[in-house]
């Protein structure tokens, strides 16, 4: 039926007509906060390219997370910064590593926070590569048993999900016989299935110290380039065993959650990246933007694009807005 029978603008007439006929909603359910833990006592350095976000060392951490719990967000993501580095990314399967102290003292704190653990070889690599290196080549093979150690040690801490985000290939296979062969059956695997080589990582470079000292991480992450290959990589990690899915970026990667949500039956995250974030808060504190109107917009495209969680930096911000 043409206008004037048909006006849209009827169903826009008022704020409750409005929230009425939404189709999509935006909860504290849905957010995940990353959390950065460090070595040391009493620190809590500000990360000048994502204002707002810290490196926290572990007595920290879980007065950081009851705040996250408080606010109504169920899970924090830990990425941690060890005090050594080596070749063998040892600092990561370490019994007594920070990240394996942080979520013990989380959970002694505030037992019902969920915590997911990253799985990845970067951060304690001496030269920033997610893998073992040999002649200047990241070895997929010989990092997936350093993989396996992370998780599992993860898992004796306490870690309630573990997320691989290395990009190797066959991690999420043996990342899941290792987990059933100890006992843990019932941790979940939230996979990094699709994770572009993105330049939005830059501010994440120095929150977590992982900046990699020769080349780039393209012969491992997926080319930006590329849409039907982030299928192919989410459907093996699935036959692998991956109990959620993860699009990393999110925001210049709408079209590949979008693809994800309408192939798999999986719930499917996206991780709303370091500059997305920092390019956010710039902009509203030059006054260029709203910046809490355009989180929560950016936020609710995520959402509507079809991810059923969202990681953000933002987390904290939008639970303010969200509670009010």
């Amino acid at each position: 039926m043409p206008f004037p029978i048909q006006r849209h603008r009827r169903l826009r007439s008022n704020s409750a007509i409005r929230k009425m006929v939404r189709e999509t909603s935006l909860s504290t359910n849905d957010l995940v906060y990353p959390l950065i833990v460090t070595f040391g006592k009493g620190v809590r350095n500000k990360i000048s390219s994502m204002p707002g976000c810290f490196q926290i060392s572990v007595d920290g951490i879980a007065k950081e997370a009851e705040k996250v719990y408080k606010l109504g967000i169920p899970a924090v993501i830990l990425f941690g910064i060890p005090e050594h580095k080596d070749e063998q990314g040892s600092g990561g399967y370490d019994p007594k590593g920070v990240v394996q102290q942080a979520i013990k003292a989380i959970k002694d704190k505030v037992p019902e926070l969920i915590v997911i653990t990253d799985v990845c070889m970067c951060e304690y690599m001496s030269h920033g590569h997610c893998g073992v290196i040999k002649d200047g080549k990241v070895l997929n093979d010989q990092t997936l048993e350093l993989l396996a150690r992370e998780a599992i040690s993860h898992a004796k801490a306490g870690a309630d999900i573990v997320a691989p985000s290395d990009m190797m290939d066959g991690r999420v296979a043996i990342i899941r016989d290792v987990l059933d062969e100890k006992g843990f059956d019932d941790i979940p695997i939230m996979s990094y299935a699709a994770k572009y080589a993105s330049a939005f990582y830059g501010p994440f470079r120095e929150a977590a110290e992982s900046t990699p000292s020769f080349g780039d991480r393209k012969s491992y992450q997926m080319d930006p380039a590329n849409r039907r290959e982030a299928l192919k990589e989410v459907s093996l990690d699935i036959e692998e065993g991956a109990d959620i899915i993860i699009v990393k970026p999110a925001l210049s990667y709408m079209d590949i959650i979008s693809d994800v949500k309408d192939n798999f039956d999986l719930p499917v995250a996206a991780y709303n990246v370091s500059g997305e974030y920092s390019m956010v808060k710039a902009a509203g504190k030059a006054g260029w933007i709203d910046g809490t109107k355009v989180m929560m917009e950016i936020l609710m495209s995520m959402k509507r694009a079809g991810a059923d969680i969202i990681i953000t930096y933002h987390a904290l911000d939008a639970a303010k807005e969200l509670n009010k």
